[in-house]
């Protein structure tokens, strides 16, 4: 076989090698630029977050107390935690965004404790919390505001970012996903097992499992 022969073979494969290259090139530069923010502001939260503890623990930012007020809770709300959400929503404009049933029969209560019901709900910035003993004819309604550091690390742990920022934060995880994959994708292009083997990231894949490995056991 002549080596125009050979060439013309290999030609159509070539051609489809690069196109794909281009493709996978242009998605990893558009989630790039759709996902830098993104990466700013989780890493640098994240960074935050991860030296909250010990002697030298980083600022966290800070919540501020922002009033109280005592609710007058209707028979018609006192039955069920479902109940009383509902109330809120419809009669004080509280979108509850977790509920939390402590105390005998709940989920994370000490049986000497009398039962309550937790509720929480707002933004990243401004929040509010309310504590109910089942049959109580009232409630006490706590509100927050957080700094700008305490709201976006609360934004990093998906809290008081409602549906639009889950949705964001959802296609940015994908975004990064798909980052990692088609950098490894292009890194790779071109290099052998051996020197896949002998490469960064190798050593950084090694080093990975060392670290997370023992901290899930």
């Amino acid at each position: 076989m002549t080596p125009d022969t050979l060439a013309r073979k290999r030609g159509p494969a070539l051609f489809n090698h690069h196109k794909t290259h281009r493709w996978i090139r242009q998605i990893h530069l558009w989630i790039g630029a759709w996902g830098a923010l993104a990466a700013v502001l989780y890493g640098f939260t994240g960074l935050v977050m991860n030296h909250r503890m010990g002697e030298n623990a980083w600022p966290q930012g800070d919540s501020r107390d922002a009033g109280a007020a005592t609710l007058q809770i209707p028979a018609e709300a006192r039955t069920s935690p479902e109940r009383l959400s509902l109330w809120l929503q419809e009669t004080q404009d509280l979108d509850v965004q977790s509920i939390r049933k402590g105390g005998p029969g709940g989920r994370g209560g000490d049986a000497g404790q009398p039962p309550k019901w937790n509720f929480s709900g707002g933004t990243a910035a401004h929040s509010w919390q309310l504590e109910y003993a089942p049959g109580a004819g009232t409630a006490e309604l706590k509100r927050s505001r957080q700094t700008f550091l305490a709201a976006i690390n609360r934004l990093h742990k998906a809290v008081g970012g409602g549906v639009g920022w889950r949705v964001l934060a959802d296609s940015f995880a994908i975004a990064m996903v798909l980052l990692g994959l088609s950098g490894l994708w292009m890194w790779a292009r071109g290099r052998s097992y051996r020197q896949m083997v002998a490469s960064v990231f190798c050593a950084s894949t090694l080093v990975f499992l060392l670290v997370v490995v023992p901290a899930l056991l």
